[in-house]
């Protein structure tokens, strides 16, 4: 039986996300953990097979710690994705007025996902993040009548708070791609696949548009660029590139085949099916 980690406790949306991946899948033992960096570095060690992992938020980016332990501290490859509608809701204590509340507990993702609710209506609240949103519910609900938490609707039923506004987030646009990362190197081709890279340049002038001259040579088509401090000179910068596209297909292979000669730091992440909006 598969071993899955997602970031726990229950009642996350990362949980979610995993009930979703595994829905008319084989089973699979399902394991709460710690945190991401934690849920990462279980599968590289092979305690577990695969790992559920948020990866980006279409209101607040993506989620550093992700990139980094992907570059730096795995050699793990992404080998699907899920892409889910996210709805933020206020949960109190049952009987609790949400207007009276004066501490907030939630995950930074969320936290920013509904900064103009928090600023516009709980401007008294102070606001403490949490590790998941599922303890941030844990805590809200320790604290009693004067607090309350941002988060899934599953984690008021799994610690017994009462949902008091549903749909908070500041843009209902808000959806979270969930990506599934394991020790698998390559998967056959779907109908719509994505591919995603990490690699630096040289710190001279033209040698980023000189990689993306090359997408642009072999008609790929580039969804996503992001940079990251290469944790060296201030200054200097890793770069997370998704594209359409799978390895196996002789554009894609080339054209990265390429990048890899042009780059002094390049790691592939995975070629994997391309998900639908949920």
């Amino acid at each position: 039986m598969l071993k899955i980690g997602y970031l726990g406790p229950e009642g996350t949306f990362t949980q979610q996300a995993a009930l979703h991946y595994l829905h008319n899948k084989q089973e699979a033992d399902l394991n709460a953990m710690p945190n991401i960096r934690d849920t990462l570095l279980a599968v590289q060690r092979g305690d577990l097979d695969l790992a559920v992992i948020p990866f980006e938020n279409s209101i607040e980016g993506s989620v550093n710690i992700v990139l980094d332990v992907l570059a730096w501290e795995v050699n793990l490859k992404i080998i699907d994705e899920l892409i889910l509608r996210i709805s933020q809701t206020l949960m109190v204590t049952p009987g609790a007025k949400w207007q009276d509340i004066t501490e907030v507990y939630t995950h930074p993702q969320s936290a920013g996902q509904c900064r103009l609710f928090l600023d516009t209506h709980l401007p008294q609240a102070k606001l403490y993040l949490t590790s998941s949103n599922a303890e941030g519910a844990r805590q809200a609900q320790r604290a009693g009548r004067t607090a309350g938490a941002i988060g899934p609707e599953a984690a008021a039923d799994k610690f017994g708070l009462q949902v008091v506004l549903r749909d908070i987030q500041d843009n209902d646009n808000n959806f979270t791609r969930f990506v599934v990362a394991g020790n698998e190197t390559s998967r056959l081709p779907a109908a719509r696949n994505r591919t995603s890279i990490v690699f630096s340049t040289e710190h001279k002038p033209g040698s980023l548009a000189c990689i993306l001259d090359i997408f642009n040579l072999w008609d790929i088509n580039m969804t996503k660029i992001e940079s990251r401090p290469s944790r060296g000179q201030l200054g200097r910068y890793i770069f997370f590139i998704d594209i359409d596209g799978h390895m196996s297909d002789p554009d894609v292979r080339d054209a990265l085949t390429m990048i890899q000669r042009k780059t002094n730091f390049y790691k592939f992440l995975g070629s994997y099916p391309m998900a639908e909006i949920d």
